[in-house]
Parts: structure tokens; sequence; C-alpha cells
């Protein structure tokens, strides 16, 4: 093999690095996306052309495509632990004369840093390279969600030498610090969770947990998680002499250390950047909910020691929640673009955190009965970055009379009239009428986004001059537009109504199971369409089958099986059916019949793989009726093992489980 292919790819390497540490760290890009994804095509090429290249800590193995069945144990090289909380000046004031009596010292220096709203993860480096990152959990032991830590670009996959050794840190060590997830990609991810009807997170911190032991590190990768490192241990004890010095090598070494923190020599310095912080803290990208103050000085900190459960050298000043009390004037119903109806309370406006409040969202009929919500009441408000108002309590005093008016849902829908329906065993009520207006841009950005219907051109801006126009009232409208149509829009000339015609009429050649995901059912993402439309074979097929025919379907269970006979219940909506029958869209399909030759067998694979891909071997198990696991457990039958295999076919001779390899797998599918 050329040597200048190997020396090519390590510079695309070491060139992506340096574009994500300023992007992911350093919020300082050098390039443009579209430059930086070239560096990234490039490289994923040269390795898929030379697999033997490919190293873990490349730039394009952060994202591994299998699921796992669950998380190991880890147990922490120190107890990870949690600090005391002070809630006023006056508790502040006596943690640092406690500090200073048990020191017996008079000039004690703090570092003072924002405390991140998200959650605790530990990072080990082995020899420069990530080998774990393992959550809190209760302090002693954790879980190993290394998976998912590789995923999040502000964290190095690996550490040069050169560039540890200037920063003065071995290459073993440990890093904590705190993953979180921005505020944008929080309200992005919730908007996305919405249009598939799913619930949404109620904060950035919940957000982040769920994300971090997301069991598809695919997932993860997609919500944007950020982390800051506070602390650097080697051998389970902190490194450096000074904490304030433990930051600046942590950021020398390419970790993203938070800007925002001081060095106070007294209690006045340290409550000065309290009160500052507190002022800017609605203009972060971030959730914080105060400031953590640590000793700077580490045998001072050692020196002190602990308590049964947190340092006595730190403690965190927790800020007041950002709310207010005011009175629900009304209650209305706000109808989402998955036909979601959420109530709402009408307030009589009140301050919080810098904004007019005037309503506040109560999520759903649960809510309401477990606070005893009623119209008229007087309330406590809550608000949190750019997260929804919401109501936390109701007050009940002298001061605050109860309202007396009990709110009910609608039957039918605010907006189309439609039929609402609440599933069994789900908090939410829905529309389920697909072309409710107030589900219509979306259903139709849907409909014609590139991995279902895929009509290029039809974007947003596109759907919002035909949707308020009038001139689409359902995705079977799509089929109706004439050119002259098309030309009556701003900015649509000619040529391009032409070529969106053409899409559009090339949409109708695709297959059936596009068209099942293109109705926007409930539940029913393209995997699960596919699965439909192997089993069934045609739409009208799907329309009027039974829960229980439906529940014969792989991986579709009550809950999916529900949402769909609901779906098709809605006379509208077999009424769209007919329509997208008459425009010619395929609504047949080949039904699949899987094998049996591998049925309920549990197959795990690792390693390189001589004469399939990783997705080939997978279907082919799939196909005969077994199934693929990400992680070796008692329940796996097989561990298909290929060359360089790792941990994973350690873990199955101690299971016992039988290892095979392709020429086994090619004599268990002819069985």
């Amino acid at each position: 093999m050329s040597a200048s292919i190997e020396k090519k790819i390590e510079s695309l390497r070491e060139q992506i690095r340096h574009h994500e540490y300023r992007y992911y760290v350093l919020d300082d890009p050098e390039l443009s996306d579209a430059d930086f994804d070239r560096l990234m095509g490039e490289l994923k090429k040269l390795e898929a052309e030379h697999p033997d290249l490919v190293t873990l800590d490349s730039p394009t193995q952060r994202v591994g495509g299998k699921p796992r069945e669950g998380f190991v144990k880890v147990q922490h090289s120190s107890p990870m632990l949690s600090l005391d909380n002070a809630y006023t000046e006056d508790e502040l004031r006596n943690w640092e004369r406690r500090v200073h009596e048990l020191s017996g010292r008079k000039d004690i220096e703090y570092v003072c840093e924002l405390k991140l709203d998200g959650m605790s993860l530990a990072l080990v480096y082995e020899n420069g390279q990530l080998a774990r990152g393992v959550t809190r959990g209760d302090g002693a032991t954790g879980e190993d969600v290394t998976g998912n830590v590789r995923t999040v670009r502000s964290i190095p996959l690996s550490i040069s030498k050169e560039k540890l050794k200037k920063a003065g840190i071995p290459p073993s060590f440990e890093v904590r610090g705190e993953m979180l997830m921005p505020l944008a990609a929080f309200k992005k991810m919730n908007e996305e969770r919405e249009k598939q009807g799913l619930s949404q997170f109620a904060n950035p911190r919940n957000a982040t947990a769920g994300t971090v032991r997301q069991l598809e590190p695919s997932i993860t990768a997609q919500r944007r998680l950020d982390f800051f490192a506070y602390a650097l241990l080697v051998n389970g004890r902190i490194y450096f002499d000074r904490h304030w010095k433990t930051l600046d090598a942590l950021h020398a070494a390419g970790f993203k250390v938070n800007s925002l923190r001081r060095c106070a020599k007294n209690f006045d310095e340290l409550w000065n950047f309290i009160q500052h912080e507190e002022k800017k803290r609605e203009q972060l990208p971030y959730e914080i909910d105060g400031i953590v103050i640590k000793v700077d000085s580490t045998p001072l900190q050692r020196e002190l020691g602990f308590t049964g459960k947190a340092p006595r050298w730190a403690i965190a000043y927790k800020y007041a929640a950002r709310g207010g009390i005011t009175q629900i004037d009304n209650i209305f119903v706000q109808v989402g673009r998955t036909g979601k109806l959420t109530p709402v309370a009408a307030l009589k406006p009140v301050p919080i955190g810098g904004t007019t409040v005037s309503r506040a969202t109560l999520h759903n009929m649960d809510e309401i009965e477990r606070l005893g919500v009623k119209i008229g009441d007087w309330v406590e408000v809550e608000r949190g970055g750019d997260v929804i108002p919401k109501v936390i309590r109701v007050l009940d005093d002298k001061d605050h009379a109860r309202g007396n008016k009990i709110f009910h849902m609608p039957e039918r829908c605010p907006v189309c009239g439609g039929q609402v329906v609440r599933t069994e065993g789900e908090a939410d009520h829905r529309c389920v009428n697909a072309n409710c207006p107030a589900k219509l841009r979306e259903s139709i950005l849907h409909f014609a986004s590139r991995g279902v219907m895929n009509i290029d051109g039809l974007g947003e801006a596109l759907v919002n001059q035909l949707t308020d126009r009038g001139m689409v009232k359902d995705v079977a409208d799509l089929y109706k537009l004439s050119k002259a149509d098309l030309l009556k829009l701003e900015r649509m000339g000619d040529k391009s109504a032409q070529n969106v015609l053409d899409e559009i009429q090339r949409s109708k050649k695709l297959p059936l199971e596009r068209v099942i995901y293109g109705l926007g059912i409930r539940f029913v993402g393209e995997r699960t369409a596919q699965f439909l439309a192997e089993h069934f074979g045609s739409l009208d097929s799907i329309v009027n089958a039974s829960e229980e025919e439906l529940q014969e379907v792989e991986e579709v269970g009550p809950r999916i099986a529900n949402s769909i006979v609901e779906f098709f219940a809605e006379p509208r909506n077999r009424q769209l059916v007919d329509e997208l029958r008459g425009a010619g869209l395929t609504f047949r399909g080949k039904k699949k019949e899987r094998g049996t030759q591998l049925a309920k067998k549990t197959f795990v694979l690792t390693g390189t793989l001589a004469h399939y891909t990783r997705d080939e071997a997978k279907k082919l198990i799939e196909d005969a009726g077994g199934r693929v696991s990400g992680s070796v457990s008692k329940k796996t039958d097989y561990v298909l093992a290929g060359a360089d295999a790792g941990s994973k076919l350690d873990n199955a001779r101690e299971l016992g489980v039988a290892v095979i390899n392709e020429s086994d797998l090619d004599r268990l599918l002819k069985s």
C-alpha cells in the first residue's frame, strides 16, 4: 500500500480535528459547512477504499450504527459527590466563614463557575485515546455510555502527545464535566418530537439525561449535546495544585471550558460575580441554575475534606426560580402540528425573568387534574429559557380565592371540527383528521421530504404560499396543481414551475411504503411503513385491517396498531386515501415472505467481515427471520466475528455464546 495514502488520510484527520475544535469548542469556525463536509467526504471515501487504515479515533467513527440492549455498570476512580447548596447570601457567608475556621487561614482564593444545568459525566482517557464515558450514577458507580459520548463533537476522541505535554497532562487521565443540551438544540428537538407525535421533554436537563442514555448512538448524535470540562484526575486524584490551573490545562488540551469564570480573593468579589451572572442568565445559550464556588488551592481542598456526601471546600449557590403569581382568566385549546390538543392558561400579564408572561401551558388533562386547576384560580408560574411558561401550583389561601369554573377538553377539534381521541394509556388528546388546517403545512412538508415522496423544490417557502393562498388543502391537492397555478406564486418562473411539476409526477412511481409513511400516521415511521407494505402488499388491506391483524406485522404492537385504526376511522382520512388513489400513486407492493431458518435467533456482529458489509449481513439475518442486537448477553444465540473483533468477542467467550464466521452463517442460512 502506498505510504502517501496513509499520510493523506492522517492529514485529513488532523484537518478535520482542527476544524471541529474551532467550531465546537472555540465557536470560531474557519471553514464553511460545505468545505467541512467536503473534507469529511474525502476522508470517508479514502477509508472505505482502505478499511485497514480506519482507526477508532478517526472523525468518521464518532457514530456507531448498532443499538445496544443496556449499559454496563462502571465503578468511578473516586466518588463523584454532589454539592451542598446555599440559597441566600447569609447561607453563603456562613459557608465561607466555616472554610476560614476549619482551615485557620485568613486569605483564601476561590474559583467561581457557572452551575450548568445538565448531567455530570466522567471521561477516561488511556494513552491520549478516549476509552470510556461514564455517567455519575449514584456517585460511586455509573453507566458506561461511551458509544453515545463519542458522538458529542466538543469531546475529543484523541489528544496528541504534543498537546498533552504542552498542557502538562500525563497520557492517561480522567476528565469530569457537565453534559448539556443548548437551548437552540432543545427547542429544535422538541419541535421534531411534536412532528412525530411524541411527548416533549420538560427541560434541557431531562432531555440531556434521556439523550445520553439512548440505546441508539445515531439518535444521540442528532441532538447536538455539548460538554464543558471542569475537573482533571489522575489515578483518582486531582492532578494540579490549583483549580484555576486545572481549567487552563483542560483548555490547552482541547477541551471546552466555560470562559465565564472568575478567581475571587474574598466574599465581596465572589458575591459580585454571582449577582453579575444572574443578570446575564437570560442571554445565555444554555440553562444555568446557579454558581459553583470552590476553594482554589488543591492542598487546602484535601485539608478541608468532605462531609458524608459533599466536599467542604465547594458549594453551589442556587438562583431563585424564575416565577411569578397571577390569575387564570381563561383556558383555551391550542392544536399543534401533529394534531395534539394542548390546554393553555390565559393569564393576567405578569413579569417573569425580564419578560411579560400572559399564557402558560397546562400540558394535558392529567396535569390539570393533578394541579386541580380551575378558571379563575390564582397560580404560581415558572419560566425557563425558551420553554413556554408553565403553571406549577394553585394558590389556596386567604389572599388568593379559588376559581370555580371547571375546564373540559372539547370532543371536536376547535380548528377543523374533526374527531378528538385520547388513546388508552396516553395523556394527550389528538385531532385525527390528516387535513386539519393546524397540521396542514407540516403534513405537506413531511409528505414532500426526501425520505418520503422526495418532491424536490417543494420547500418551506413554496408550501407556505400554497397553504396561505388556499391552493393546497391536503397532500392530494399537490397532484392537481398546474403550471398556471404555480406561476401565480412569488419567485416562480416557467422553468422552476415545470421542475416542481416533474418532481410531483415522479413521486407517483415511488413504492407503497413511501405512500404509507407520507400519510403521517402517528408512530408509523419509515421502518414500520416498510414492514406494513411487505406484510399486507396493498394500502387498501392496511386501511381495512383490524388491530389484531396489524399486530401480526413485525414491530407493530398495540399502540401502533391502535393509532393506525384510529387514523383510518376518520372519514376524511379515508377520503384522502381515495384522492391519492385517483392521482395515480402506488397502492400495491410486493408482499415479502420472510424465511424461518433463523427464526427467533439473536445475532451480534463484531469485527470486519470479508464478504459482506454489516448492513448486508444484518439484512440476510433479518430476512431469514433472525434478529440483530448491538450487545452480547445471555440471550444472544450467535456472535458473528470478523477480523479485528473487539470486546464483544471476549464477552461472548465469557458467557459461553457460540461464535461463528461468515461460512458458518452461510450454512445456517441454507439449513
